[in-house]
């Protein structure tokens, strides 16, 4: 699926194929934030993204209502797309929520949705897409956060998600080595609507430097485009003075 930047027999150039050029790729949480930027910079690559999220994104692109926090619905609405395209090629798991909040003053119900949404969301798509994914040899890019790496307070059900989908992803790259290909992707603070519902106490401060997700999502299609034989194991992707990380 790489570009062809090689001469044709009469000296002219060829024109670079997109990189992701016919693939059929699902991306979790693309109504909004990362989700919608790795949606469009897979379709600006030649891909077919197909969102699964809540609410629809905007503009053109396919989208199947879900709510992953619901395992079993999950999982049908991928087996669901994946009949329908006749197969996967990817799948990029960026649906992620949050209540940042004391562990005794957050309900339980939210402290639960966070880890079902953020942790067996990924796992229900990821198992769902897989033998799909094996007859391409297709890829998957799980995606975690810096505190899935480092805890804070007033995080626990965010960090224990997060935690989960880095140990998950890891597990999964020994177990279908050779077979599917796993990225493991550790995004930092991102400028996009995550924090916006929040108290000013747990908002980046106005100082705060965030990536662009559109940045960050061209990492995935680099990762999803990389040749046989060449995989991208893991990438962390930050500002430079990321609190976060290390």
């Amino acid at each position: 699926m790489t570009a062809d930047p090689r001469p044709t027999v009469d000296g002219g150039e060829h024109h670079p194929a997109p990189v992701l050029a016919g693939s059929d790729v699902v991306v979790t949480g693309g109504a909004s934030g990362l989700g919608a930027a790795v949606a469009d910079a897979v379709l600006a690559a030649g891909a077919r993204p197909v969102v699964l999220d809540r609410r629809p994104p905007l503009g053109e692109v396919p989208f199947e209502e879900v709510d992953l926090a619901d395992t079993a619905e999950t999982e049908a609405a991928v087996t669901r797309v994946a009949e329908r395209l006749g197969g996967l090629d990817a799948v990029v798991t960026c649906a992620g929520v949050d209540v940042p909040a004391p562990l005794t003053a957050l309900p339980s119900e939210d402290w639960e949705r966070i880890v079902r949404v953020n942790l067996f969301g990924t796992v229900s798509v990821v198992r769902a897409a897989l033998p799909f994914l094996e007859e391409r040899q297709g890829r998957v890019v799980t995606v975690a956060s810096t505190l899935g790496h480092r805890a804070v307070g007033d995080a626990s059900a965010y960090c224990a998600s997060k935690w989960g989908v880095v140990g998950f992803t890891r597990a999964i790259t020994a177990e279908l080595k050779g077979r599917v290909g796993v990225t493991l992707l550790t995004p930092g603070g991102m400028a996009t609507g995550f924090f916006d519902d929040r108290t000013e106490q747990y908002k980046p401060g106005p100082d705060a430097r965030l990536c662009d997700p559109a940045e960050v999502a061209d990492a995935v299609v680099f990762a999803l485009s990389r040749p046989p034989g060449c995989e991208v194991k893991e990438l962390v992707i930050a500002g430079p003075n990321e609190t976060s990380w290390p």
